[in-house]
């Protein structure tokens, strides 16, 4: 059994630097209230956040850092389990992930999430959807049982019942059986290529006088067949050397060109300079009667001469410069043909890389087959051969019994996993509880005055029917409901836990279901059955405080404070 002690939290969510204590096993019920916004919920993010690294709420886990401080954020989680003392801390800015048991540090060597899966399978036996199943009830973010999808149903009713270890069975043979298999196909290669070596050496040995000719003959058609493509590579790359030489004569003058169009470009920038020089001065002596420096009258005929002059300059330079752009586009064509033949110059020449390389590899290959030519002229049965063949022989042998030995293997390991299965002994264990759990719902739902037969089968699908309807579903329902069954079956997880002693806790918390989905009469009926829970500390948080304090052994009440959460004493 998990026996919670303690949950203490700062700088998480809107508590501030102070810690906030609240301790899980004093009283058998508690009420918290508070109002919205003042916290009350935060016990709920705080747990599973220390527990499974993440909030009951969907909440990112940056925003679980109060957004005043900034750091420091820090959740401990305090039980007992098993005889030993187990104290939980994480935190955020530093990041903090530490289990201490009996005041000792769990070693910290493996990875956060190795850690994680030590905590959830060694220790609590217990995961977040699980946990979120036995111990919370919430109005938010929580998906109850029946909204569940079928497997994940399947895995809350195996932890409780504390049949995982079948599916962890089944999960370590499967591995086993991919490497059964792995190892299996491995052999069978090695096998293949066992026999394939030895019946050709075997055929070597018998047949090598007859097929030494054959081979040899082969061979040779095959260095003809490569000297005859080297030929032909080496006639491409002349031909692409040809293609080059034509293309480089058609640049020959690529550097002249360059030059001409820088020249041209700087004479084109003089011409524009002089361009503007005459224009000022046209537009001066259009624009002015007098001298703007000594102040003078201007002539009349002076001003038309020099109009008339620098007019003429300003024509003449106005043709130069069209006939200078056009000169300057001529060379820009030019200029792009030659960057073109560039390219196409060194297409070839990579072209030309490649056919070097293939026939640098079509010669190599030519040696290769004049040396195996060379042995298969000189060649002759010795001694080593007929001691391969009884080395590949006896390889053979080997490899094959070792093959059977693993064909073996894998049909036990085959019907172990069948039995393994979902179908298999874990669906055997949960038919016998089926009853067992079909009967505490009912009960329980007898209990709340909700008045239907509701049966789960093995695969965790419902059937529900009345005396007013023959047959319907959890969805049919109203909101109200659907809580008294929600109830229900929280309730039976947790005695068929205590049955099992699988997820057995001290801890229930409920969050505001009292508040929306159960009538006046379901909340009566509600706390008549957690008044029978006398060994369990039960908290519930509702906003209902008139109609519920005096039904509780203690009040927590949360308020906050110039934006901060705190418990008011």
């Amino acid at each position: 059994m998990i026996n919670f002690k303690y949950v203490r939290w700062r700088n998480f969510l809107s508590t501030g630097n102070n810690f906030t204590e609240i301790q899980l096993d004093r009283n058998s019920t508690t009420l918290i209230i508070g109002e919205n916004g003042a916290g009350k919920s935060t016990i709920l993010d705080a747990l599973c956040f220390g527990l499974f690294g993440k909030p009951f709420r969907n909440i990112n886990k940056p925003q679980l850092l109060n957004s005043v401080n900034a750091s420091n954020c820090l959740v401990e989680v305090e039980f007992k389990v098993g005889g030993k003392d187990v104290k939980v801390i994480r935190g955020i800015k530093p990041n903090v992930f530490e289990i201490y048991i009996n005041g000792k540090m769990y070693n910290q060597d493996a990875n956060s999430r190795d850690y994680q899966k030590y905590l959830e399978q060694q220790i609590l036996k217990l995961n977040y959807r699980s946990f979120t199943q036995v111990v919370i009830l919430g109005s938010s973010t929580f998906v109850p049982f029946m909204q569940l999808k079928a497997r994940h149903r399947r895995e809350v009713v195996e932890e409780i019942l504390d049949i995982q270890i079948f599916s962890l069975m089944n999960m370590i043979l499967k591995q086993k059986l991919k490497t059964i298999e792995a190892d299996h196909r491995e052999l069978e290669y090695k096998e293949s290529l066992t026999s394939e070596k030895l019946t050709l050496k075997k055929r070597y040995i018998q047949d090598i006088q007859d097929n030494r000719r054959k081979l040899i003959e082969e061979k040779t058609v095959l260095i003809s067949g490569n000297e005859e493509e080297i030929f032909k590579k080496k006639r491409k790359i002349v031909d692409l050397q040809d293609d080059i030489e034509g293309m480089h004569e058609k640049i020959s003058n690529a550097t002249k060109v360059v030059e001409q169009f820088d020249k041209l470009n700087d004479l084109n920038s003089q011409l524009k300079t002089k361009h503007r020089s005459h224009k000022r001065l046209m537009k001066f002596f259009e624009e002015n009667e007098d001298c703007p420096t000594c102040q003078q009258h201007i002539d009349e005929d002076y001003k038309d001469t020099m109009i008339s002059k620098e007019s003429k300059k300003y024509e003449k330079l106005t043709v130069g410069i069209k006939e200078l752009a056009d000169k300057l586009e001529a060379t820009k064509v030019k200029i792009n043909i030659i960057n073109e033949v560039n390219k196409n110059i060194q297409s070839n020449n990579v072209e030309i890389a490649k056919e070097n390389s293939s026939i640098g590899e079509l010669e190599k290959f030519n040696v290769t087959l004049d040396t195996e030519i060379k042995q298969l002229q000189d060649g002759h049965v010795d001694k080593k051969d007929h001691e391969e063949v009884v080395s590949l022989q006896e390889e053979f042998d080997t490899v094959s019994k070792e093959k059977n030995k693993l064909r073996e293997e894998k049909v036990y390991s085959d019907a172990v996993r069948t039995m393994l299965t979902d179908q298999g002994i874990k669906t055997k264990i949960i038919k016998q509880y089926l009853p067992i759990m079909n009967k505490l719902i009912n009960t329980y739902l007898t209990s709340m005055e909700f008045y239907v037969n509701f049966t789960l089968d093995e695969n965790f699908d419902e059937t529900i029917k009345s005396r007013y309807r023959d047959d319907f579903t959890y969805a049919s329902f109203s909101e109200g409901e659907k809580m008294r069954i929600d109830l229900a079956l929280l309730f039976t997880w947790r005695a068929v836990a205590k049955m099992k002693n699988s997820a057995n806790t001290n801890l229930l918390i409920l969050d505001e279901i009292f508040d929306s989905s159960l009538d006046g009469t379901g909340t009566d009926e509600f706390l008549k059955i957690l008044n029978t829970l006398s060994d369990e500390n039960i908290f519930v948080i509702s906003h209902k405080q008139d109609a519920l304090a005096d039904k509780f052994r203690s009040t927590i009440r949360f308020e906050k404070v110039k934006n901060f959460s705190h418990i008011v004493e």
